[in-house]
């Protein structure tokens, strides 16, 4: 039998997965051969295990935001047992490859060596090459099995603690939820404000001028009464369309109809329209979010320009909304003064109240003399 025909029988029927998990438990064996040196190296170690699983497999191990020494101790017990254990099981397979060729090729290469080769023809043939594939087949199931325990070892071991990062998850929801509650009470008390100072006062002036004019009405003669009602009315319809242009941007703020019947592009076109600055919009979203994150990039675009407006001295603002995947990235700049800072009770720390109510984050960049960068992503799925 010749070397490509050996090929062919041996590795032929090897599902494409195999050949995968060879490479990674190569790589794998590789990185165990230090471990009498892991506890020197566990950073640098635990890295290049993380790049083999993701570049190999696909798997990305997240990193401890807060390591300690328990996440040392179990990152030091994978190199320094797992790693080792799952390599000399990788040993094996990757030794069953090039044994079970060199057996298939037996033929070609016994008619050179010296002594008696008889097994290599006839039924001791038959017999050894059916034992070789047999052992690549079942090399590779036991590859696939190493793969697994490795990336259970690793992602146990390797990632963060899982009850700590539960426990801090539960912590950060309730801190947003806390959050969530403060702003939507702000919110609201805005809201009651804006009612109060604005449109409720223009309807009560509106009512004293029409009861004014009516009681004015009734010791005027005919030819002034004429003069007199056409003057009231004239001025009580002005104040009805300002408490109407009130309502309608009170609302328009909550939430505006457009933005569940056309999307967040037509949205924030508006608002970009409405702004007393020139504002460059660029929106690139290949599908629509969640409605609520969709409301809540509406508020943060919508709040981050009337910031800009109050606070910033800007001549232009630019507002970048761009789909990632999975990630929602709204980019706001302007060409301000800078200084933005979120004690100051610009706002900003609303928006970051905002973004964290639906797992997202925020980010500022604002240099005295700017410019101003405010970056918020949200993840589009709830």
């Amino acid at each position: 039998m010749s070397t490509s025909t050996a090929l062919r029988v041996v590795l032929g029927p090897l599902h494409p997965r195999t050949w995968r998990d060879g490479a990674f438990l190569a790589a794998g064996t590789a990185l165990a051969l230090p471990f009498l040196l892991a506890p020197f190296f566990v950073p640098t170690l635990t890295a290049l295990q993380r790049s083999r699983f993701e570049s190999l497999l696909g798997v990305a191990i997240p990193a401890d935001l807060r390591p300690d020494r328990a996440a040392w101790l179990r990152r030091l017990a994978y190199h320094g047992l797992c790693a080792p254990a799952i390599a000399l099981g990788a040993v094996a397979v990757l030794a069953t490859w090039p044994a079970a060729l060199l057996a298939l090729s037996a033929p070609g290469w016994l008619r050179y060596a010296p002594g008696d080769h008889s097994w290599g023809a006839g039924k001791g043939y038959v017999i050894v090459a059916s034992a070789s594939i047999l052992g690549v087949w079942a090399a590779g199931a036991l590859a696939g099995l190493l793969v697994h325990a490795d990336r259970l070892a690793a992602q146990t071991l390797l990632g963060p603690d899982r009850v700590r990062a539960l426990a801090e998850r539960v912590e950060t929801l309730a801190e947003s939820r806390a959050e969530v509650v403060d702003a939507a009470d702000a919110e609201r008390r805005r809201i009651e404000r804006d009612l109060h100072d604005g449109a409720q006062q223009r309807l009560v002036s509106l009512s004293m001028n029409l009861g004014l004019a009516r009681r004015a009405m009734r010791s005027l003669s005919p030819d002034e009464k004429a003069a007199h009602a056409e003057a009231a009315m004239a001025e009580a319809h002005a104040e009805a369309q300002a408490a109407i242009a009130e309502l309608r941007d009170l609302v328009r703020g909550l939430h505006p109809v457009v933005l569940d019947d056309r999307g967040l592009d037509a949205a924030l076109s508006g608002v970009a329209a409405r702004a007393p600055i020139p504002v460059s919009l660029q929106v690139e979203l290949d599908r629509r979010a969640a409605p609520t994150v969709e409301a809540v990039a509406y508020f943060v675009v919508s709040e981050a320009l009337a910031n800009i407006a109050k606070h910033a001295r800007a001549s232009r603002a630019e507002v970048v909304v761009r789909r990632t995947g999975e990630l929602l990235r709204i980019t706001v700049t302007d060409d301000g003064v800078g200084g933005a800072d979120p004690a100051k009770g610009t706002g900003l720390a609303g928006l970051r109240q905002r973004a964290a109510s639906v797992d997202g984050t925020l980010a500022l960049s604002s240099p005295v003399g700017g410019p101003t960068r405010l970056t918020v992503e949200l993840p589009c799925e709830l």
